[in-house]
């Protein structure tokens, strides 16, 4: 596997976060519709037969009991993927992170970061892939992207990521991006540096305020947010991008990009047994 190596984290000063950041980034993968419910049956009333009449129905006879209803049906499992290839092994297919901790943990979810960059030709490299996988993950899988901060234009990128996440556009603009990048180089990414100017022109076409898009960028919040996906990065001790952590736990390593996901969906049905088994 062909992996964009970038700064060595371990030359990266630790920064304090300010707050934990609040991605946006949600599966998409909708969840399995509840099965509908059974509709009680219906009977005609019976009038009663007028006291002392013949033929009068006798009382029902004392303790009787109503038939008892019957249980709600159980809610239906998450779609699974099929698992392929043979199990992973630690150390060849992944390498345990030491007290690792999901970026964003959530009630019920198996969590799975993908942490990349804009300018890194593999992460573009890698998006058509990763991005089907994404879409097609079962409801308890939560898909999180945690962009790198490696330094220079790494950074500036971080930033606008989370700035398109902040003003409601980064879903609609992330493929774009990379596109822009390295498939129609309207944008300069490594091969340069692009000014915040730059980049929130890029945005501006998808119907935000240059100003206000720029503005965000350098905002507290944006910076507490990429202060916070560093510190992710140093703990989960990744060497380059683009990087699949599953549930904080496992860094995946692979022989390839489809291996990688291969790998992911194993150690996803790892934790769901894990969970499950408690």
């Amino acid at each position: 596997m062909k992996i964009r190596y970038a700064l060595a984290l371990a030359a990266l000063l630790p920064i304090l976060a300010a707050c934990k950041a609040d991605d946006g980034s949600t599966n998409t993968t909708a969840a399995p519709a509840e099965p509908a419910a059974t509709p009680a049956a219906t009977t005609e009333p019976t009038a009663a037969p007028a006291a002392g009449s013949e033929g009068a129905a006798p009382a029902a006879a004392e303790g009787e009991k109503a038939p008892a209803e019957a249980a709600p049906a159980a809610a239906p499992a998450p779609t699974t993927a099929a698992l392929t290839g043979p199990a992973p092994v630690e150390g060849a297919d992944y390498q345990v992170i030491p007290n690792g901790q999901p970026f964003q943990p959530a009630a019920g979810k198996i969590e799975v970061t993908e942490i990349f960059g804009y300018v890194c030709p593999a992460c573009a490299a890698f998006q058509p892939l990763v991005g089907p996988w994404k879409a097609g993950l079962p409801s308890d899988v939560n898909f999180v992207y945690v962009p790198a901060m490696f330094g220079g234009t790494w950074d500036d990128y971080a930033r606008a990521f989370y700035a398109a996440q902040t003003l409601g556009v980064q879903e609609k603009t992330h493929e774009a991006l990379y596109a822009a990048i390295h498939s129609q180089k309207t944008l300069k990414g490594e091969r340069g540096r692009d000014s915040v100017e730059d980049i929130a022109k890029f945005y501006a076409a998808y119907g935000v305020d240059p100003k206000q898009f720029a503005a965000t960028m350098g905002s507290f919040a944006v910076n507490a947010k990429t202060n916070s996906a560093k510190q992710f990065a140093q703990r989960s001790q990744i060497s380059g991008t683009p990087s699949i952590i599953v549930n904080g736990k496992y860094l995946v390593k692979g022989k390839s990009f489809p291996d990688m996901l291969r790998i992911a969906d194993h150690l996803i049905a790892r934790e769901r047994g894990a969970a499950q088994a408690h």
